[in-house]
């Protein structure tokens, strides 16, 4: 794999965008076939269970997964951009340029786009990857690596850029040692995976967090805004880790909850409110969909149809809550309040902080960055949806004319 890793430093920047365009164009001429390994996939898990809409492929998802393909080949390449250059009073010209990470292990669960996405991210910001997918989308993950190897031999491209590993846990504890052959990993799945990967890995990870997300409706919030955001929110997809899981309310603006819940019945959302949240709800959301919250539904990232309501009486409960409860995922503020919404943007530490607007578009598509590989809830290196500069270090160039350090 590193030797494999070496050829894609030569590989001309146009093969590399002809290539995803091709595998674009493969991903939708193949879809009978990927539909076919994806039911298989899915015949083995309950539709009731929270990842089955994450395993599942249709038409319409493979179509935007081929638009997202294009859309990282129409980017410009991440690689050779000078960050700084200065000449410096020594003599030495010098210059930092982005490069590739090298060698990526991804470690992922039911989840097959991730596979497209991930190959796409690294073919065009120049790193090898190596895909080690679950065994709940296995069927699914070596139709779409076919589909890969395919491509690449077609181009006359290294196919060893990119490997599959069994879906097994000792290919995983392989992969979390191979220090001498990978150079960074990055989990994508739940808290459990994340927690796994980062205690166990000897080779440097990312961390792509769990989302435990709230919002927090404002004494000054609007009544609408609030409806639409919490409901698009937490339904668009309840299995992604953008969705809402907790609604927080001002206690002065009780009375308007039943009107910011009201849409979440139509799509059976469960509701655990704290008492005053409860008493608001009682009678005014359908009764088999209302349950008092017990402590552990806050901190919860449900991926389900499912949400708790806790009450605060100032922003600086709201925002003791989201430090307590939050995963540093993505948090939103619901105000007209100029003011108070800064504040809340400047004080809450997330990868991405909201003001009236739906936590669902904490993607990397949707900030116009090609396909994502994931989103970085930590600090170090990349925060929030990572794509191709993401995806990329830096290195120092230093030239000289025969230049010597003076004693």
């Amino acid at each position: 794999m590193r030797h494999a890793s070496r050829s894609l430093a030569i590989l001309n920047d146009g093969t590399i965008v002809k290539v995803l365009l091709a595998l674009a164009d493969r991903a939708e001429y193949e879809t009978a076939a990927i539909l076919a390994a994806n039911q298989q996939d899915l015949s083995r898990m309950p539709a009731t269970d929270p990842k089955y809409d994450r395993l599942k492929l249709t038409e319409h998802r493979l179509r935007d997964i081929a638009k997202e393909i294009r859309q990282v080949a129409s980017l410009p390449s991440p690689l050779n951009i000078t960050l700084e250059k200065r000449d410096l009073d020594s003599g030495l010209n010098i210059e930092k340029i982005t490069v590739p990470l090298g060698v990526i292990g991804i470690i992922y669960e039911a989840r097959p786009n991730v596979t497209f996405d991930v190959f796409s991210l690294c073919l065009r910001s120049g790193n090898a990857c190596i895909l080690k997918g679950g065994s709940d989308a296995e069927n699914s993950n070596r139709e779409i690596f076919r589909i890969i190897q395919d491509v690449l031999k077609e181009f006359g491209v290294n196919e060893h850029i990119v490997a599959l590993l069994p879906s097994d846990r000792a290919a995983t504890q392989a992969l979390l040692e191979a220090v001498e052959y990978v150079d960074v990993i990055i989990p994508r799945g739940s808290q459990q995976l994340i927690d796994y990967v980062r205690d166990n890995a000897k080779v440097p990870v990312i961390e792509t967090g769990a989302g435990i997300v709230h919002a927090y409706f404002d004494e000054s919030g609007d009544v609408k805004k609030g409806a639409d955001i919490v409901y698009n929110s937490k339904t668009r997809r309840v299995s992604v880790c953008n969705a809402l899981d907790c609604l927080i309310i001002h206690s002065s603006r009780l009375h308007d909850l039943p009107t910011l819940t009201s849409q979440l019945s139509s799509k059976n959302v469960k509701i655990y409110a704290d008492k005053s949240a409860f008493n608001a709800l009682e009678n005014q959301y359908p009764k088999a969909l209302l349950e008092p919250a017990l402590p552990e539904h806050f901190g919860t990232e449900f991926l389900d149809y499912k949400m708790s309501v806790r009450t605060v009486s100032d922003m600086d409960e709201a925002l003791e809550h989201i430090y307590n409860h939050g995963s540093k995922h993505s948090e939103v503020i619901i105000a007209e309040n100029e003011v108070t919404a800064n504040r809340f943007l400047s004080s809450v530490d997330a990868a991405a902080v909201y003001a009236n607007a739906s936590t669902a578009f904490t993607d990397g598509a949707q900030f116009g960055m090609g396909a994502e590989i994931g989103i970085s809830t930590q600090k170090l290196h990349a925060r929030g949806p990572m794509a191709l500069r993401e995806m990329t270090s830096y290195k120092w160039i230093i030239k000289g004319q025969g230049t010597v350090r003076i004693p």
